[in-house]
Parts: structure tokens; C-alpha cells; sequence
């Protein structure tokens, strides 16, 4: 049987692939500290956990409105007036099973076969994917470590053509942890608005964010700027939700009805209890995100210490997010126990299996010098993962 060219053409994710790895060895019994995870290591909060239990034991199995139930929509419209400035109505406001598929479904009706979408990288392992499925090119620009990986106006003019139709931003930046400050954004949204463009401004991590940083959307700058952004979160990192799955997009009211009549064929509502819980997370207590993101801060001045101390290894700080992404270009070339290291590539599989650290080699995330580390999980878990990781670089030749 012949599969369709689209799904011969789909890459798995190489982070979940790495995190099945390090799962599959612990089952066995093997002691791997996994840094690949993108997910928080906290349990949800209880009073998000209690709001969909109330809402089962009231009878809330049913189907949904598609694109989401009243009460979620005012809690989104908000949160993003309170938090990001920005006003929207209910008719803007697209809920999906998780950001991700808000994601999806935004290149879905955005693109058509051939049209070009600018993805700064280092990006997102599935941006590049649901680019391709939406039969669009990918124009992928390379950031740059020096400018702390943000994509500049001058890079982004280079890269339009007359092909170009939507510009992906990511801040706070998974894979780097880099936050836009609201100039650099206006500065692109300014380009963005000549030429056109529609910007997809994915926000999943803007709770997280350290050192005084600020996180601001690009769609509150200015109105012409909100009317062609399609802005995209969810509550799975902020609340650490990430298995209920509930993300939402506010885009122009034509961009939302496309997404709404797309998704009411693909998935139909996401689902009835967890936007319940959602609507607890938005508009109940925020004391547990605020502890939880301190916590992430010590674990990623930790981190950071520990990754500065390893000859061959720098690292940008990343001032949003819950990743490192040190340069590990000093230890390529050399050799571990007589095994080359020619790759970012081939350093992660050694850490897997030589001292049982996981971490996501940055080709899958369009460069092939770096590592990706995730400080979601407990510090000791860290501690001794950096002791495993500086033994191991002390017996690189």
C-alpha cells in the first residue's frame, strides 16, 4: 500500500523521540536523567483539578460549541486584555486541543500550495512540519548566537518575496529562551506591514519569562498589527497542563471562522471537562504559576553556572521559557573513549548512552551545534546531571 506523498514527507518529532528514548531505558531499569522533556514537572494546580471534576459530576460530556464554550472565551478575551493589552470578542477567539493544533490549524487556511513562510531558527521542531503539510515553503533564516538568536529587520527583508505570506514568531523562543523587547518587535511588525505579511505570534511560554523580562505581544503594538496577527497560547505551560490539552488563537474575525469551520471537521470541540479546568486556570488563583516560574528560575541560574564551568561550552541565558541551548561547537572533532564527536548530533546519543543524560540535539531544531536542555524537572535531578555531564567532558580527547 502507497501512502500519500504528505505523510512520506512528515518527519517524527525528534524531542518526543528522544524523551520515548530516555522513558523506554528507565522501564528497563536504566537511571536516565531526562533533560528533552518540554513540559513542566508540577502537578496541575488543585482548584484547576477540582473545577473538572465538579464539571464531570455535573454532567458536562457532551459536545461543545467547536471553537470553544462561552465561559472559556470570555476568560481568554481576559486574561488577554488584562495581560497583554489586547481586545478581542468572542467571534476572534478559536479553542483547540492544545496550542499545537491551533497552530495547525492557522498555516492550514493561511497557506496554499507553494506560498512561502518565514521561520526563524533555531524554531520549534513542528513548525517546519505543519509548514509542509500546509503544502507551504519554509524559508528558514538563521538567528544569530551574537544577537541573543532574535530574528533582525534586516534579515527579515532579506527573506521576503514576492511568495511570502506569513512570518512565524516565537517569544518566549523554544528552543533559546529569547524574549523580543516591544521595539524589536515594532521594528519587524514595521517590515511584516509593508510587505503584507500575516504573522503567527505563538505565546505558549510567555508566563515564563526571568531577570525583570517583560513579554509583550506583537499584536498590541498597534492596530494594523493586531489585525493581521494570529496570536496563539494555551494553558499548558503556565498551568502545567500539558496532557488536558487546551490552547486557543485570537486572530481576525475571518482568520477564526476559517480556523472554526476547519477544526469543526478535523476534531470537532476540544474537550468539555478540561476547558471547564482552563477556565479555573485563567480566572482562578495564580499563586502556584508564580511559584512555579521562581523555580524555574533557580533551576536555570543553576544550570546556566553549571554550563558556563564546561571547557568547550557556552551558552546564551535564556531570559524566557524552560531551556538551555549551549553552543557545544568546542567539543566537536574530539573523541570520547575513542568514539568521534562529529555532530551535536552524534554528542547526544554518547550522553544517552554513555552516562545516561538526555538532552535533544539541536539539528532538530535547524542547527547541529548545539544542544537543547530542559530545566523542567527537580534540581537535584540537575545537580546531577551537570556532575555527569562535566565528568563526561573531562575525559573528551
Amino acid at each position: 500500500m502507497e501512502l500519500a506523498q504528505r505523510a512520506t514527507n512528515i518527519s517524527p518529532s525528534p524531542t518526543l523521540a528522544v524523551d520515548a528514548r530516555a522513558k523506554e531505558m528507565r522501564a528497563r531499569g536504566v537511571e536516565v536523567l531526562n533533560f528533552s522533556a518540554g513540559e513542566p514537572d508540577f502537578d496541575t494546580p488543585e482548584h484547576i483539578k477540582e473545577a473538572a471534576v465538579a464539571a464531570l459530576k455535573a454532567g458536562m460530556t457532551k459536545y461543545t460549541p467547536v471553537d470553544g464554550i462561552p465561559a472559556l472565551k470570555r476568560a481568554i478575551i481576559e486574561k488577554l486584555e488584562r495581560d497583554n493589552g489586547l481586545r478581542y470578542t468572542p467571534q476572534e477567539i478559536v479553542v483547540s486541543a492544545g496550542a499545537k493544533h491551533s497552530l495547525y490549524n492557522a498555516f492550514q487556511v493561511l497557506c496554499d500550495e507553494g506560498d512561502e513562510v518565514i521561520l526563524p531558527a533555531p524554531y520549534w521542531v513542528s513548525y517546519l512540519e505543519q509548514i509542509k503539510l500546509a503544502g507551504a515553503v519554509p524559508r528558514i533564516v538563521m538567528t544569530r548566537e551574537e544577537n541573543g538568536f532574535k530574528l533582525t529587520p534586516e534579515e527579515l527583508e532579506e527573506s521576503i518575496t514576492p511568495r511570502t505570506r506569513v512570518l512565524v514568531l516565537n517569544t518566549p523562543s523554544n528552543p533559546t529562551g529569547a524574549v523580543y523587547t516591544a521595539s524589536e518587535l515594532a521594528a519587524l511588525g514595521e517590515v511584516a506591514l509593508r510587505h503584507g505579511l500575516v504573522v503567527i505570534s505563538d505565546e505558549i511560554y510567555e508566563k515564563m519569562v526571568y531577570d525583570g523580562t517583560n513579554h509583550v505581544s506583537i499584536a498590541s503594538l498597534a492596530p494594523e498589527l493586531r489585525a493581521s496577527t494570529v496570536v496563539v497560547n494555551g494553558v499548558s505551560k503556565a498551568y502545567s497542563m500539558t496532557g488536558w490539552r487546551i490552547g486557543y488563537a485570537a486572530a481576525p474575525a475571518e482568520i477564526a471562522r476559517a480556523m472554526t469551520a476547519l477544526q469543526s471537521h478535523a476534531t470537532s470541540n476540544p474537550t468539555s471537562i478540561a476547558q471547564a479546568a482552563a477556565v479555573a486556570a485563567l480566572t482562578g488563583p495564580q499563586d502556584a504559576l508564580e511559584a512555579m516560574v521562581r523555580e524555574f528560575d533557580r533551576r536555570r541560574r543553576y544550570m546556566l553556572e553549571a554550563l558556563g564551568e564546561l571547557p568547550g561550552v557556552r551558552c546564551v541565558p535564556p531570559a524566557g521559557a524552560f531551556y538551555a541551548f549551549p553552543n557545544v561547537k568546542g567539543l566537536l572533532g574530539r573523541t570520547y573513549r575513542g568514539r568521534p564527536i562529529a555532530s551535536a548530533t552524534d554528542l547526544a546519543q554518547l550522553l544517552l548512552e554513555e552516562v545516561q543524560v538526555a538532552v535533544v540535539p539541536g539539528v532538530a531544531f535547524g542547527t547541529d551545534e548545539y544542544l537543547r536542555l530542559s530545566y523542567a524537572t527537580d534540581l537535584e535531578r540537575i545537580r546531577e546531571g551537570m556532575a555527569r555531564l562535566a565528568a563526561f567532558v573531562k575525559e573528551l580527547r
